[in-house]
């Protein structure tokens, strides 16, 4: 645990408003700090204005179109209909779905905007750059030009899509991540170009919707890195609710046809579709920052190099979320910004321990896990006991018609403690949190087996699992 830092600064200045700027500048702030935010996009950044919070409400209206679609199984239909399957004729108003989702994220950037005056932040729109290490250049949305001066600098400017030269985004039929929101209606065919978090999410949440979807991966399988019997169960869903997963295909170019787009893929394949949603990454929004004049390091990708506690090459500048590259998670960021300030204010603190970090990617079903995964298992990283219980076996996932996704726990080889777990299923981001306990807690398989659980329940496959893994001594 690191005591304090070389200092205690008593005026900070955030340059972006993000989840860890915010969430810093209301740690700082409690902290007795003098404390100014610049942020050019709104409160929340990204992640609340046009990535989180938007995608996870347009999820939202796709998963309850599939619990609809697939409610014939529980013996639901249209009163009065012959046909038991006519509920799954369902149609959604994405203009609504998307204006929702627009004054959702509004909302939530003005609850935080209204949060940080509450303690004092000062909140100034605009764009700031590092003049040195003691100094921020801000240009006002209205064009005014002044400086900051300060004690300590954080920056948490977030990232940006990445793009293809190949494949420019145009926001009509053409799109990166970003740019979605403002369809007003189910495309008849989107292909999405990239199958990682992203590109799965999406690909799921306008299949959910109704559109005809093709999802181009360069790898052997969706979701590549995460743990493989996940992305198995996910890719079977897609292909059994008829999306077309075209694997081991890469996007060369994407092209406005006469009444659409066309992919072509590198084998000279030709993809047509409606829509085009190029989900290839993101790169970090680091430029023109005044970083290298100051003397601030960047990775060959871009991403600000930063320690344990978020410092930067240069004494006093911090930096934290999607531009140091550490974790691209809303709830990283806003724990490297805590864990930032209470170094910088003098508090007590632990280095970010992103072997403790749960994670979850919105697909239907869903896919959570925690700490270690079955990959470094199996290389020898850690030596380990494994159990997977298919929630096909678990009575409350049979009442509810739920045969895909299971539970997977680590336990380490020996003492029996909880080290990593997987979830798949329908509400995993809820379920992996007794996992995520027993890892960042060290709690022995025991802990979770001796305690109790609902029946019927979804958690009672957790229970199930430790006791499983149960060693008779």
């Amino acid at each position: 645990m690191t005591a304090h830092s070389e200092f205690s600064i008593q005026k900070l200045v955030i340059i972006g408003g993000g989840p860890g700027g915010y969430e810093a500048a209301l740690v700082a702030a409690s902290l007795g700090a003098d404390v100014t935010i610049v942020e050019q996009q709104g409160l929340g950044g990204s992640a609340v204005l046009t990535d989180v919070v938007p995608s996870k409400t347009l999820i939202a209206s796709a998963d309850a179109m599939t619990r609809f679609a697939e409610a014939a199984d529980l013996g639901v239909h249209v009163r009065g209909s012959e046909d038991r399957n006519e509920i799954n004729d369902l149609a959604v108003d994405l203009d609504t779905v998307n204006t929702r989702l627009l004054r959702l994220a509004a909302s939530q950037s003005r609850d935080i905007k209204r949060g940080l005056e509450r303690v004092g932040v000062r909140v100034i729109s605009g764009r700031g750059r590092l003049l040195s290490p003691t100094s921020v250049e801000v240009t006002t949305d209205d064009g005014l030009e002044y400086t900051l001066d300060a004690q300590a600098v954080l920056l948490a400017v977030g990232s940006l899509p990445r793009e293809l030269p190949s494949a420019r985004p145009d926001g009509e039929r053409i799109f990166n991540w970003k740019q979605l929101y403002h369809l007003r209606e189910v495309p008849e065919h989107m292909i999405v170009v990239g199958s990682g978090v992203t590109g799965a999410e999406f690909a799921s949440a306008y299949r959910g919707l109704g559109a005809e979807v093709t999802l181009v991966s360069s790898r052997d399988q969706v979701l590549p890195g995460e743990d493989q019997d996940a992305a198995a169960v996910l890719e079977n869903v897609f292909e059994r609710r008829g999306m077309n997963v075209l694997n081991r295909s890469r996007a060369d170019a994407v092209e406005r046809s006469e009444k659409g787009v066309v992919v072509t893929l590198s084998d000279g394949r030709k993809v047509a579709g409606s829509h085009c949603l190029v989900a290839v990454g993101a790169i970090p929004a680091t430029d023109d920052l005044g970083l290298d004049e100051v003397g601030v390091a960047r990775a060959d990708s871009g991403h600000i190099k930063v320690d344990g506690v978020s410092r930067t090459t240069v004494p006093g500048v911090y930096a934290v979320g999607d531009c140091t590259g550490v974790l691209p998670l809303a709830s990283v960021a806003a724990m490297q910004g805590r864990i930032a300030v209470a170094h910088l204010m003098g508090d007590a603190v632990k280095p970010l321990r992103t072997h403790l970090v749960a994670s979850n990617i919105f697909t239907s079903p869903e896919i959570a896990s925690v700490g270690v995964s079955e990959k470094s298992i199996e290389d020898g990283t850690y030596q380990a006991d494994t159990i997977m219980l298919k929630l096909s076996t678990n009575p409350r996932a049979k009442m509810m018609a739920v045969e895909d996704g299971f539970v997977k726990i680590f336990s380490r080889k020996g003492s029996g403690t909880v080290i990593g777990g997987v979830v798949v299923g329908p509400r995993a981001s809820e379920l992996i949190f007794p996992i995520s306990l027993a890892v960042t807690h060290k709690l022995h398989v025991d802990d979770l087996a001796d305690t109790f659980t609902i029946y019927p329940s979804l958690t009672g496959s957790i229970s199930e699992a430790a006791r499983r893994l149960h060693v008779h001594v």
